[in-house]
């Protein structure tokens, strides 16, 4: 197999827009790329019917994504026996999680997808935990005493959004159940929402993100490569100290 493109840089996201390539079909392959937790994963799947067929994935060690990340999908591919213009789609994971994490992994998927013209979806890493648990709220670790926090109501588009204790109590009425993978972020919520259960859950992989990109690109739909874009919820500490620095003393 030969060398992956070049990484571009990243844009906005969030707009589905019909694929202007082709639309998914019977047989193809998807690939699922994942570098927004401790660990990272990626995975390749095949559309067979109405199953999708998990081929392999392969976990990635935090904090050594840029070295690992394209050797790993080369490796995936090459075990199944297919190239990269075989792929009939790019699942990609945009946050929220690590800023370097996330950059990593939004900036590979643009460099794989954009000279062999594969249509790409972004998902959220909260919407997959909640798909994974069935459980419509979720929440993942976003350190300094915040969550990362997905809220869906009965009539309500769900939201995503950073919350710490403070966040939390405003909440009103709280859910009922939410998905949890990890122990600061379980704890935080017992402790602000002692009514609520609190559904534990393996943190979502690269594989758990196929079934919804499926869905999404059989429908023809997918990002524009130009406006993707990272879903951090959280500004870089750069920024926050960036306008610290910059604010006039009084």
């Amino acid at each position: 197999m030969g060398a992956f493109p070049l990484c571009h840089p990243e844009g906005v996201m969030e707009n589905e827009i019909p694929a202007p390539a082709r639309q998914l079909q019977f047989g193809q392959l998807l690939l699922a790329i994942d570098t927004c937790g401790p660990t990272g994963s990626v995975a390749l799947g095949r559309l067979a019917g109405r199953d999708l067929e998990i081929l392999g994935q392969t976990e990635l060690e935090g904090r050594s994504y840029s070295t690992t990340l394209i050797a790993a999908v080369g490796d995936l591919l090459k075990s199944a026996g297919v190239v990269l213009g075989d792929l009939g789609g790019i699942v990609a994971v945009n946050g929220p999680g690590s800023f370097t994490g996330v950059r990593v992994g939004l900036s590979a998927v643009k460099g794989l997808a954009e000279g062999a013209g594969i249509a790409v979806v972004a998902i959220s890493r909260l919407e997959v935990l909640s798909r994974k648990t069935g459980v419509p709220s979720a929440a993942l670790d976003a350190h300094r005493g915040e969550v990362f926090l997905r809220l869906e109501g009965i009539g309500r588009a769900p939201r995503e959004l950073l919350a710490g204790a403070h966040e939390l109590a405003a909440i009103a009425p709280p859910p009922l159940r939410v998905a949890v993978c990890d122990d600061a972020a379980a704890a935080l919520l017992a402790s602000a929402w002692p009514g609520a259960q609190l559904v534990m859950s393996p943190p979502p992989m690269a594989k758990d993100t196929l079934r919804i990109g499926e869905a999404r690109l059989v429908a023809g739909a997918a990002v524009d490569l130009a406006l993707l874009d990272a879903h951090y919820l959280r500004r870089s500490d750069a920024e926050i100290f960036g306008e610290a620095a910059g604010a006039p003393r009084s």
